[in-house]
């Protein structure tokens, strides 16, 4: 049987004379701050003090001893499954091969030998500038060479990470010894047909004697079948009657089935490979309609609205990330109602720790291939890699039923077109025959199972503009760069893949990462820490058209930036799903921060909830309230994306900030299942001018309608009572109190409230559960309170 002997241990990180004790996995940074030779990056200003990190070379070293005289194995491999990103290896000065790319794998014949096992990885910057210099300059979003080299482009700097460069032995390394053959790769192919759960599992092996007749052995879910293997080939088939569904979480259970599958010679077994998959059928409704061209997922038959996230490498030092980490971030997406999470193209193909969580969770997964906002070129090798890592990744990642789609790339069609990239380029290859020929290829061929989009955004063909709404994917920026989030409501696309508005981390965040630091909007670190372009001046003006801007008050600016953002992704949520089945997804930008940063993101870098994370909550509900204006007036849609039918009383109530009820009435609703009901709101009940807002209630769901800014209604002074609760607060209202926000972290580091923006009415009162918080006391709670409050 084949044994495997982990290498974590006894490595050293050597520059130049130098020598420290190294992490295997880990990297360059994370070893050098381990022994103090540089600051925490994310610290202050301290990525700047390490940019030298990245234009270094670097060598990994340790002793690699022989087999023991016991071992009857015939031959050893040395495998590695991830090396970040451009090495060269060496046993005991005898190279074994040099390596270029991130998201491969790699393994070599090391039998018999023994000595120094060295790794020497070469600056990314200078094998991504000499590729450049052999073919030339490609435009890109950004001025970094991301493009010349297969590592993740983030590593590079983008507008909410930092420029950190990394390099090492990223993921686990080990010493695999075998004899006469070993499983070289498994391809499953896992479908649903009519209740029975069909698993056919494609098997290569890797011989070191060919005369010997082998054989495979599989079981699942109880049924066991035997092929025999034809040279170093073979294909086993099963047939799971009764198979159970696997859902995405909300629609169903994700019942999970263990496959086993045994490699055997004469001599017994030689070698195991064990998965677990998921039956469950996936497609993509592309079809032309009367709105354009859709893009609606179908998971066993049922369409589903897509309440979706992006995710970005959840550290810039992906080696950091523990499957108790991927644990807790997906749990924290799920919490707030997502069902799907795309893999964006500027990162990685993730650790089998991430799609584990999502089987268990039923997250489903959209997939990027690795490219993103760029001109990649197509010449050799970069295109031989490109092929490689692809058919290794399509591979390794097909038993995960929560994968559901891959996708080309990331605004490279569109930039492409819209980005002045066509008549720069002139002619050289800038990824498109990637995106059109090599990925779809590989998928049809190795992955059938799954649908394949050539990018986001892309309507399908040249025929449509990349970004065209009513075409397939859309992504909708013009609204955070040069437009009022109310712009959201103008367009219903048929499926909104990227749209965001920023906002600051949580208070504790920024304390810990800019110890110190006076805060204000424009300090050295708060800057150091905003890596948009003209972020601030962005966020100013979308603050400025719906609230008077604080003018030297970081609190209240702090406040009221994570209050918009809320309210902008919120504006958008609302008016497309009230627009189900036109649109069939929001796929917000994004969920998670690799570090402590402004950005788009509703987890900060910390892992700290914005607003925005629990406004999230409202929006990805089964059922939700929205009042819309639409040509004929108000109307309120209830959105039900659950299974049952959704009946009841609809109380609307026309009110005057001071509280007085104007007007009221009660309307039956009825919305069927997967299907949006709209009741017009009768024009008595419209509210009038700043001092008037609508609220309508029902099933203890709420929708408000302000029908000016914020800044022009004249709120009253909130009073409110604050007063200690088993595990939380409560919180009764003397007022109209708009947008209240407890900032637990700023009670204690280690403190989470379990809800964000509430607005209470006169009378009504809520309770904010907080856990983490030692030593609780309502005077502190009282400051810890934020709302709207009269513009002065």
């Amino acid at each position: 049987m084949l044994e495997a002997t982990p290498l974590g241990d006894g490595w050293i990180l050597r520059h130049e004379s130098d020598t420290l004790p190294a992490s295997v996995p880990g990297c360059v940074h994370t070893d050098l701050m381990a022994a103090g030779v540089i600051p925490d990056p994310f610290l202050g200003r301290g990525e700047s003090e390490v940019a030298w990190v990245g234009r270094r070379d670097w060598t990994y070293e340790r002793e690699l001893t022989g087999p023991s005289a016991s071992s009857a194995q015939e031959q050893t491999d040395l495998v590695f499954d991830g090396l970040d990103t451009v090495a060269e290896i060496s046993l005991d000065g005898r190279p074994l091969g040099t390596v270029r790319n991130m998201h491969r794998s790699y393994r070599f014949d090391v039998t018999g030998l023994s000595g120094l096992l060295s790794v020497r990885f070469v600056s990314a910057y200078a094998e991504a500038e000499a590729v450049r210099g052999r073919l030339g300059e490609r435009p890109a979003a950004y001025a970094e060479p991301y493009q010349y080299v297969r590592k993740m482009a983030c590593s590079f700097g983008w507008d909410w990470g930092p420029t950190l460069v990394t390099a090492g032995i990223w993921r686990p390394v080990r010493l695999e010894h075998w004899s006469t053959a070993r499983i070289a790769r498994v391809r499953p192919l896992v479908t649903a047909e009519e209740g029975v759960g069909v698993v056919e599992l494609a098997v290569d092996v890797e011989r070191t004697r060919v005369e010997v007749p082998l054989a495979v052995e599989a079981t699942v879910g109880g049924v066991r079948a035997r092929a025999e293997l034809d040279g170093a080939h073979g294909v086993v088939r099963l047939r799971v009657p009764d198979a159970e569904l696997w859902w995405p979480r909300g629609y169903g259970e994700q019942p999970l089935y263990d496959v086993e599958l045994r490699l055997l010679g004469d001599g017994g077994a030689l070698d195991v490979w064990r998965r677990r998959i998921g039956f469950r059928s996936v497609e993509l409704d592309r079809r032309a309609d009367a709105h354009g061209t859709g893009f609606t997922l179908v998971v066993n038959g049922e369409r589903l609205f897509a309440r979706g996230v992006n995710w970005i490498p959840d550290d810039v030092f992906p080696s950091r990330i523990t499957r108790e980490r991927y644990r807790e971030r997906l749990e924290q997406a799920a919490g707030a109602g997502v069902d799907l999470v795309r893999i964006w193209g500027g990162g990685l193909y993730e650790s089998e720790d991430f799609y584990d969580a999502c089987d268990e969770l039923g997250l489903l997964v959209w997939q990027d291939f690795p490219f993103a906002c760029a001109a990649y070129p197509e010449e050799q090798p970069l295109r031989g890699e490109v092929e490689a890592e692809a058919r290794e990744n399509v591979v390794r990642l097909m038993p995960h039923p929560s994968l559901v789609l891959w996708n080309g790339n990331n605004e490279n069609l569109w930039g492409f077109r819209d980005w002045e990239w066509e008549p720069r380029l002139a002619g050289d290859s800038w990824g498109e025959g990637y995106y059109l020929g090599v990925l779809p290829r590989v998928v049809a061929e190795l992955d059938p199972t799954r649908p394949y989009t050539a990018g986001s955004p892309w309507s399908g063909s040249w025929r449509h503009h990349p970004n065209d709404p009513a075409h397939g994917t859309h992504h909708s920026w013009e609204v955070w760069n040069r437009e009022d989030y109310a712009d959201y409501r103008l367009s219903v696309p048929r499926f909104v893949a990227e749209f965001g508005w920023q906002a600051p981390p949580a208070y504790a965040t920024l304390r810990r990462a800019l110890p110190g630091e006076a805060l204000a909007p424009d300090s050295p670190g708060m800057l150091q820490h905003q890596k948009a372009d003209d972020g601030n001046g962005k966020l100013e003006r979308g603050l400025a058209r719906h609230f008077a801007v604080p003018d030297g008050d970081f609190d209240r600016w702090h406040y009221l930036t994570q209050v918009n953002q809320a309210r902008a992704v919120a504006a958008g949520v609302e008016h497309w799903r009230s627009h189900w089945p036109v649109c069939a997804g929001t796929v917000v930008w994004q969920l998670n921060d690799c570090w402590p940063v402004t950005s788009w993101a509703a987890v900060d870098g910390d892992g700290r909830e914005k607003p925005l994370y629990h406004e999230l909550k409202r929006l990805y509900a089964d059922r939700l309230l929205t009042l819309q204006e639409g040509d004929g007036g108000l109307v309120l849609a209830a959105v039900n994306q659950g299974a049952q039918e959704w009946r009841g009383t609809l109380s609307l109530r026309r009110m005057s900030v001071e509280g007085e009820v104007l007007g009221q009435a009660d309307v039956e609703l009825a919305a069927g299942r997967r299907a949006v009901a709209r009741v017009g709101v009768p024009h008595e009940l419209t509210p009038d001018g700043p001092k008037e807002f609508l609220v309508a209630d029902a099933d203890g769901l709420r929708a408000l309608h302000f029908p000016v800014p914020d800044r022009e209604v004249p709120y009253p002074a909130p009073r409110f009572d604050v007063a200690l609760a088993p595990g939380g607060i409560t919180v009764t209202a003397r007022t109209l109190v708009r947008d209240l926000l407890l900032q637990a972290d700023r009670l204690d580091p280690e403190a989470r409230a379990d809800r964000g923006l509430v607005t209470l009415l006169p009378g009504e009162e809520v309770t904010i559960g907080v856990r983490g918080w030692k030593t609780p006391d309502a005077q502190r709670a009282r400051s810890a309170l934020y709302c709207l409050e009269p513009t002065r």
